[in-house]
């Protein structure tokens, strides 16, 4: 489990520096190749496009990032921000519906009902039988809109065309859209991505959300580990919106309405909040009139305000444990900073030694040597990268091991790393790593775009891909030992403990 920041460092230098530089190669030059190919325009509305031409394949790809994933919820409306993956894909009214007008009063009528019977049952005293009577009469509603809508009518115009890898995604600080067409096809992607964010349709939102619910279900509450992060994420983080998970809970998903939606969509997908790559055989003087024409047609809004809440300093040692008839599972988490941290390549350094692969610390000394795990490894991005986060060891203790040992012998590891200094070849191995990480992760145009976007969004400039090999270079051994030895402390530790209903553990549990 490496750093999730460490993951879209890795795609997007390695394509830069293999396409755009000879091998040793100063970055100066890297970066001024690279800014020769690549066009930032920025519409009067606020809306940022990025431009990578790369000859080739007449075919692009595009990544569309905006700024608010599930950190930007507040109680009440969690999972909102998911659920726009599920909306994004339902049309427009010029596509998705065999009449659009009907549609809308369907619609209107629809959502009518559902806040009436919102507010029946959200009363001091609700009368059951009137709960029930308005219910029944949003699904004659929700029935009622349904004849209306053309089933995947955006997937199938963007496949009927040569479309592949329709998709979004969203995180704790982000969404993201992306898919790939061929070159002539690009005033149809400006016109459809253009249109479903100027024109959004939330049809068949009350069935996308049990959908949503039932993935909760799947993913989260009849999974034990599943359940153990979430709870963690709760116990590690006070104040903090890290703490929501990104699914929402279930409350939540059972009680936002359409009208939350709508609101959420007018704060959050404005053009200043958007950035797009496009990154194919396109050439930018040739497309820029033509995002011009369809995004220009998005009215101008206010960046959305930053986050306010800060989470406070961790003081005390926190335990959650969950009992299950399930295999044992061990996680520490520390509070680290977020990725704009000038150590973040420091903190990438020592999961490298400590966790990657079968050279890694943890896995010979706990796996290898000791036979205590079956697994072991560390990753620094729960649940995102964006604000200050989590830096991640966890151990799958063996047949018959407690997760009380295999906590004794990763924390000699830490230990280990905050009081002594790494070795020549491990500091060396981490730089040839992540060097060769860029070389070897030469990626398609979609995976670029995606990191393109990523990298502006998350920094304020996409030149940044090209600065990660220069700090990592600069990280030392003293760098490594300060590091470990500020973060791993008993009192910024939360743990995370699955045990077996039948084996008997200890710690305190929250």
């Amino acid at each position: 489990m490496q750093s999730s920041l460490r993951g879209w460092r890795g795609v997007c230098a390695a394509v830069a520096v293999s396409v755009f530089a000879a091998a040793g190669a100063a970055r100066a030059q890297d970066l001024a190749s690279f800014e020769k190919r690549l066009t930032v325009h920025t519409l009067p509305n606020g809306y940022t496009f990025l431009i990578l031409e790369r000859p080739g394949a007449p075919v692009f790809s595009f990544a569309t990032r905006v700024d608010v994933g599930s950190a930007q919820e507040v109680p009440g409306i969690t999972g909102l921000a998911h659920m726009f993956e599920h909306m994004a894909f339902k049309g427009t009214p010029r596509l998705g519906t065999t009449d659009f007008a009907k549609e809308e009063a369907a619609l209107a009528a629809l959502e009518s009902a559902y806040q009436a019977y919102e507010r029946a049952r959200n009363a001091i005293k609700p009368d059951q039988a009137e709960v029930d009577r308005l219910l029944k009469v949003f699904k004659e509603k929700e029935a009622a809109a349904q004849p209306f809508v053309v089933p995947n009518a955006f997937d199938d115009a963007v496949s009927r065309e040569g479309g592949v890898g329709l998709n979004a995604s969203t995180s704790a600080e982000a969404t993201t859209y992306y898919y790939s067409l061929p070159t002539n096809k690009f005033e149809l992607f400006a016109y459809l991505e253009s249109e479903r964010f100027l024109h959004p349709v939330f049809r068949e939102f009350y069935k996308e959300r049990d959908v949503v619910m039932e993935e909760r279900r799947q993913r989260t509450e009849s999974q034990p580990i599943g359940r153990l992060i979430e709870r963690m994420l709760a116990t590690a983080f006070l104040a903090h919106p890290y703490k929501q998970p990104t699914v929402g809970y279930m409350s939540d998903l059972q009680r936002f309405t359409m009208t939350d939606a709508e609101k959420f969509f007018r704060t959050y997908y404005v053009p200043a909040n958007m950035v797009t790559a496009i990154v194919g055989n396109v050439k930018a003087a040739e497309i820029i009139p033509i995002i011009d024409r369809y995004f220009g047609r998005l009215p101008k809004g206010d960046k959305p305000a930053p986050l306010r809440t800060i989470e406070p300093p961790q003081t005390a040692e926190l335990t959650v444990t969950l009992r299950e008839k399930s295999q044992p599972f061990y996680i520490e988490g520390y509070h680290k900073p977020s990725a704009l941290h000038p150590d973040d390549a420091v903190y990438d350094a020592i999961a490298e030694i400590l966790g990657r692969g079968r050279t890694s610390r943890l896995y010979v000394s706990l796996v290898e040597k000791q036979k205590l795990a079956v697994q072991a490894q560390v990753g620094g991005g729960l649940p995102g990268v964006k604000y200050p986060h989590l830096f991640l060891a966890l151990a799958v203790p063996a047949r018959g091991v407690s997760n009380d040992k295999v906590a004794e012998a990763l924390r000699a590891e830490l230990t280990r790393m905050a009081t002594e200094d790494v070795t020549d070849d491990e500091l060396a191995r981490f730089k040839t790593r992540a060097k060769a990480d860029l070389i070897r992760s030469l990626d398609s145009n979609s995976g670029l775009a995606s990191q393109l976007v990523t990298y502006h969004t998350l920094t304020g400039d996409w030149r940044d891909i090209f600065r990660y090999i220069e700090r990592a270079d600069a990280v030392s051994k003293a760098d490594i030992r300060r590091v470990a030895a500020e973060v791993f402390k008993a009192s910024n530790r939360t743990v995370a403990r699955l045990e077996n209903d039948s084996t008997p553990a200890t710690g305190g549990t929250r």
